[in-house]
């Protein structure tokens, strides 16, 4: 008998009860149902009208430009996993708005896609409202009230991978507080509705793809240390493709807090099965910490790029005045040199870098930090940043730190340590114009590995967000300073980035945000510059080789095969250190467009909209 065959005949024996085959009379969708970038549906070549202009890519890139996306007359939802998609469209033609979808993907995403959505970590929201209200709502996960500033260090000073993995890696999830709290304010919907086909997805099952048992055996060291494996890896193997996937107990808990909102999870018995699973191996979150828990609704940063207006995300995220500040530095020069040019890969480069040196030691969690947002997203102040920008050669991150009078680390990254895909975004505009982008992460694929064995989710490792030891990497390789050191209660520095774009005539334009750690907030501004700047219709803004430069390592990422040789080699005569990489982000768009929208997910993935 074959692996596979023994594989299949393992996982359906077990019991009936979370996993069972799938009959061939059954056509089932599945989590992500495309299962690998290659298989994403060719919707044929692409429309170019008004100042969309088609765009050239290198000749070995592998998503080649003018293909079609995704159309809808009414609504659409774009994210990682189709059958999160499928929610939201489900209560948008129910009468729903954005808001009220906007949750039924996130509480579905917990449900079909445990790498990334989920109930155990937290994320960000930007809303856009068609009659002009406009809100962001933080619900960051925070430290527990018994962490401490050396609490990953050893007895020598190292900093060791306690933040990253097990039980001491957790910060106080808020993705439950943040969904209730954005559909209390602006939904329209009772909260059993929209939960309702999450609960649905977890009783009933669905169907495992390719994607999905991929992904499992890509966390496989990390899942089988954990209460998980038994749920995730029945008779040791990964639930394979073509089987039904049924979690009873985490649709328990969904139930709980369809029946009773955030209390639901935050306290009784929820809250004491996560309290319950983290000291059995020494974890330090508490029902006192799961209760203290609260999202914060702030005012979103509100600029300016050319004529077009951005809302984006403020402290605890970085990824708005990041982001800001970048196209504030772009924004001085009259136009951007062609796409693909070295000029414009310069400009780029330099204009991240800059606002990564601010990034990295000026933002912080704005309880504890005084953030200086209006100097940072000020236009003078980026006109001086601007100044320093060489015409035809790099600038050194030491120098430019050193220019900007900001921190310099005592023992700069010289390599990042892991560029990850974490975190997952989605995009959501209803029939009416109102449009929200949300972001939501665990941190790392799964977090911290911890499966709340009793309530069937797994809990972040977002405590690794926080500068464990200034000046030091974290797993990202970004080097952080002092305002984002650990204190309990605080909420740990973010790169999310979820962004929304009015055109020129105050009209929703661009839904757009992405995953990836800190290239979340590269890989986000350059699909906003793409559509903008170079304009490309919302397929080709995606798909197009992307860059990265966070300041420290100080090196100019690039995707394999994203720039032509003779590019790298004058970049290189510049004095970049030039670095290649696999995909920078992946993206989650929507795009106005004449008679409806248009969705995009990133060919880096397996994610698909769900159009109406």
């Amino acid at each position: 008998m074959t692996s596979m065959k023994r594989r299949l005949v393992v996982v359906a024996t077990m019991a009936g009860v979370l996993v069972s085959c799938r009959t061939t009379q059954t056509l089932l969708p599945s989590a992500t149902d495309v299962g690998s970038p290659s298989r994403i549906p060719d919707l044929g070549p692409a429309l170019y009208a008004g100042d969309r202009r088609p765009a050239v890519f290198p000749a070995a890139w592998p998503y080649k430009a003018g293909r079609r996306a995704v159309f809808g007359a009414h609504a659409m939802v774009a994210s990682d996993a189709p059958l999160a998609g499928d929610a939201g469209i489900e209560i948008l033609r129910q009468g729903g708005n954005a808001v009220d979808a906007a949750v039924a993907v996130g509480f579905a995403l917990a449900v079909v896609y445990p790498e990334a959505g989920n109930i155990g970590g937290g994320g960000y929201m930007v809303i856009h409202m068609a009659d002009g209200r406009a809100a962001a709502l933080d619900y960051r996960e925070i430290a527990p009230l018994a962490a401490s500033r050396n609490m990953y260090l050893d007895a020598e000073g190292n900093l060791t991978d306690k933040s990253i993995v097990g039980p001491l890696a957790s910060g106080v999830p808020g993705a439950v507080a943040g969904l209730t709290s954005a559909l209390a304010k602006y939904g329209t919907m009772p909260l059993a509705k929209v939960m309702a086909p999450a609960i649905r997805y977890a009783e009933d099952g669905f169907v495992v793809d390719s994607a999905f048992t991929r992904t499992l055996s890509g966390g496989a060291k990390l899942l089988e240390e954990f209460a998980g494996k038994d749920v995730f890896f029945p008779g040791g193997a990964p639930v394979a493709p073509g089987m039904r996937f049924r979690q009873p107990v985490l649709a328990r808990t969904l139930r709980r807090i369809a029946d009773q909102g955030a209390a639901g999870f935050y306290r009784g018995e929820t809250a004491q099965a996560i309290a319950d699973e983290l000291r059995r191996d020494g974890g330090i979150i508490t029902t006192e910490d799961l209760a203290r828990y609260q999202p914060v609704w702030r005012e979103p940063i509100v600029s300016t790029y050319r004529g077009y207006t951005l809302y984006t995300m403020p402290p605890s995220s970085s990824g708005g005045v990041t982001i800001t500040e970048t196209l504030n530095i772009l924004e001085g020069y009259d136009s951007l040199s062609p796409f693909g040019s070295a000029r414009y890969a310069h400009l780029l480069g330099s204009a991240y870098q800059r606002a990564f040196v601010d990034r990295n030691s000026q933002l912080a969690d704005p309880a504890f930090y005084q953030v200086p947002i209006a100097k940072l997203t000020d236009k003078q102040y980026a006109s001086r940043l601007r100044a320093n920008i060489q015409p035809m050669h790099a600038t050194p991150t030491a120098d430019v730190e050193r220019d900007m009078a900001t921190l310099r680390p005592e023992e700069p990254a010289k390599s990042s340590r892991h560029e990850g895909m974490e975190t997952t975004h989605y995009s959501v505009v209803d029939e009416a114009g109102n449009a929200v982008a949300t972001t939501t992460t665990l941190n790392a694929l799964f977090g911290s590995g911890v499966y709340v064995r009793d309530a069937g989710f797994f809990l972040n490792d977002e405590m690794d967000d926080f500068a464990a030891q200034p000046g030091k990497a974290n797993m990202f390789g970004l080097v952080q300073g002092e305002a984002n050191a650990i204190q309990p209660g605080k909420r740990m520095l973010s790169a999310m980035s979820p962004t929304i774009v009015l055109d020129r005539d105050g009209s929703l334009l661009l839904v757009v945000g992405s995953r990836g750690g800190p290239r979340i907030i590269t890989s986000t501004s350059q699909v906003i510059l793409n559509v903008l700047d170079q304009h490309m219709i919302l397929s080709d803004a995606v798909s197009a080789p992307r860059l990265h430069h966070q300041a420290l390592p100080d090196t100019l990422r690039v995707e394999r095969n994203g720039l032509e040789p003779a590019v790298i080699d004058s970049l290189k005569a510049m004095g970049y250190a030039v670095g290649g990489t696999t995909g920078i982000g992946l993206i989650n768009a929507i795009m106005k467009v004449r008679g409806g929208y248009e969705g995009m997910s990133d060919p880096r993935s397996s994610g698909r909209p769900v159009a109406w």
